[in-house]
């Protein structure tokens, strides 16, 4: 497996993979081609992707404030499940935020999705249910 940062030559197969592994597409505003390029222009490498040859197989999308690293969109394609690559992609996102100066990291997950709470928490995450979250959208696809 190569673990590499991707470029906006990889939007197709970056697309591909959130949809095959079920994650929610929103086309029309933060995951157009658009908006993915801003995002990589403002931060680059960080977009971190793993590639069993030319096959994107699995995704973390990272971000940090400068004191919080946060571990987004990580996907993994159902046909590369249960093999370490998400585990992987947790602990280079990891390693890329120490390399930064930043020690606390963070993921938001849905209550219904129990295998990557799971995952997380077995990668040492602490769940906290005294925190809520909030959030506002101009638009919906946002």
């Amino acid at each position: 497996m190569e673990y590499r940062f991707l470029s906006i030559e990889d939007y197709a197969k970056v697309v591909e993979l959130w949809k095959n592994a079920g994650l929610k597409f929103k086309p029309n505003g933060r995951d157009s081609e658009k908006s993915i390029t801003e995002q990589m222009i403002k931060q680059p490498n960080m977009f971190l992707g793993a590639f069993d040859g030319k096959k994107l197989v699995g995704i973390a999308l990272l971000t940090d404030d400068g004191r919080k690293g946060w571990i987004n969109r990580l996907a993994v394609d159902p046909a590369y499940r249960r093999k370490g690559i998400a585990k992987e992609l947790i602990k280079k996102a990891e390693e890329l935020f120490r390399s930064r100066g930043i020690y606390l990291f963070a993921v938001l997950i849905e209550e219904w999705n129990i295998p990557s709470q799971t995952l997380f928490q077995d990668m040492g995450y602490k769940k906290h249910s005294d925190i809520y979250y909030f959030s506002k959208r101009d638009f919906d696809e946002y």
